[in-house]
């Protein structure tokens, strides 16, 4: 494992008074190929006050971790910050995430140590300076397999690692182990025992991070947790027209759209605000099916259809963020999204005019004309096997046409505004606003694209009204 050069010298400090190991995600991220960039380590053989001493020369050190036996390094140099720890005990004292006691302790053996980790593949260490690493309970088989197995029976005393099963499956394309699946059923009543700011933690981390997302839910279906999210949940069971989608039903469906959207290349580019908004909106994009699909009539034959669901999930959308615990500006967008995610399929299909393309930009804000062509790409490469062909040249059209007009990372803002009524001899008044709210409608129907252009349409509309504004 390659190691940061002050890491390397806080651990030869360390190496003096202990048996530091590197343990944790960081090991288990290099031991699957991946760049390790958390880096953990645990020290056996020595106490707090000497782990203290010893890494003080190397930058700030926060011991708010004091009781829990974890020592925070910040490198003065380059920012990087590093926990140390003590081997540790740990028995459940009460409910929930936090109630446990925990008591370090250096002597514990490395298969003791280990075990108060969630999962097996979280449970191996590597020694940098044997290059041994430490396998108790064979977390380097179960990462072969890619199987997501709990390390001790323990692992149901903290409702919180079903969670972390479901984000780390879809991270790693992992499956659950029967017994480990049959634990997580049996604890699912604990759910209510989890602070907001936890579930939101961990649905943040699959939103980002999954190369296979769909693994994820399929996790909280197999445990039993699926039902604490009831708008995702009724998506199972939901039908769908063989024709349109031969995939299955709502839920199957959107497994599918969240991987496609997760192997495109513009998702994995993207900073990790946008790829959040990105997977919530495919994750949402058909919450308001369960409500609205019926069997009826179209064209003449008996089908499955939803109409109105783009309009009924936006609602739903938000309301599933704002109960998962997640930033409330991150509502609006995803909502915004899911209401216009088949906007290439309604109206015009052999073009999209000018105007119709900048109304789209201004409803989607803080969302984007790409951020929905994302979206409706992966939701058209979520029906396998039927060729999106034509859907994709219909959100290339869209996305071409939102390109010519700049409008394709923002939505059109007024030219018009009040102080140009000001500078034509206006009082500010209530009446600015409808004649504002008309010259934004304007711009957006082409009338004027620039400042000269938006003052001549003001002058003009002002001397047929031929009233004054104040």
């Amino acid at each position: 494992m390659q190691l940061p050069a002050d890491l390397r010298a806080m651990l030869n400090a360390v190496r003096r008074i202990g048996r530091p190991r590197l343990v944790g995600g960081g090991v288990r991220d290099w031991l699957l190929g991946l760049e390790a960039k958390d880096f953990d380590v645990e020290v056996a053989g020595a106490d707090f006050e000497l782990l203290h001493r010893a890494l003080e020369p190397f930058g700030a050190t926060d011991v708010v971790g004091r009781s829990f036996g974890v020592i925070k390094v910040r490198n003065r140099a380059s920012g990087a910050e590093y926990d140390f720890s003590l081997p540790r005990r740990e028995s459940k004292t009460g409910a929930g995430h936090r109630g446990f006691a925990v008591a370090p302790d250096p002597t514990l053996s490395d298969a003791d140590a280990a075990a108060r980790r969630d999962f097996t593949i979280n449970a191996i260490a590597w020694d940098p300076f044997t290059g041994e690493i430490v396998d108790p309970h064979g977390g380097r088989r179960d990462l072969a397999a890619r199987v997501l197995r709990h390390t001790s029976a323990a692992f149901a005393e903290d409702p919180l690692r079903v969670l972390r099963a479901f984000q780390l499956a879809a991270r790693f394309d992992l499956t659950l182990a029967p017994e480990t699946t049959a634990l997580c059923r049996s604890i699912a009543d604990t759910f209510a025992e989890l602070p907001v700011e936890r579930v939101w933690h961990e649905w943040e981390k699959w939103a980002t991070k999954a190369a296979k997302p769909s693994r994820g839910l399929a996790v909280l279906e197999e445990t039993g947790w699926l039902r604490h999210f009831p708008e995702v949940a009724a998506l199972r069971g939901t039908p769908q027209d063989p024709a349109w989608h031969p995939e299955g039903d709502v839920f199957t469906h959107t497994q599918h759209c969240l991987d496609a959207l997760a192997a495109l290349d513009d998702w994995k580019t993207s900073e990790a605000a946008r790829r959040r908004l990105l997977m919530f909106a495919v994750l949402a994009h058909d919450f308001g099916k369960p409500a609205t699909t019926v069997w009826a009539e179209k064209r003449g034959a008996m089908h499955w259809i939803s109409p109105g669901h783009e309009p009924a999930g936006g609602p739903l959308a938000e309301n599933f963020l704002r109960r998962i615990g997640a930033p409330l500006e991150l509502a609006a967008p995803v909502g915004a999204l899911v209401v216009h995610h088949l906007v290439h399929h309604h109206g015009q299909r052999d073009d999209f005019t000018d105007a119709q393309v900048r109304r789209l930009a201004r409803k989607l804000a803080p969302a984007t004309i790409d951020d929905l062509a994302l979206v409706m790409t992966a939701d058209s490469l979520g029906r396998p096997p039927v060729s999106p062909t034509e859907t994709i040249a219909l959100i290339a059209k869209l996305r071409a046409r939102a390109h010519a007009l700049e409008l394709e990372r923002a939505a059109p803002r007024p030219i018009v505004q009040g102080r140009h009524l000001i500078t034509l001899g206006h009082r500010p008044g209530p009446k600015f606003k409808p004649i504002l709210d008309a010259a934004f409608e304007a711009q957006l129907d082409g009338a004027f694209a620039d400042e000269a252009g938006g003052l001549a349409w003001l002058r003009s509309r002002l001397q047929e009204t031929e009233r004054p504004l104040g």
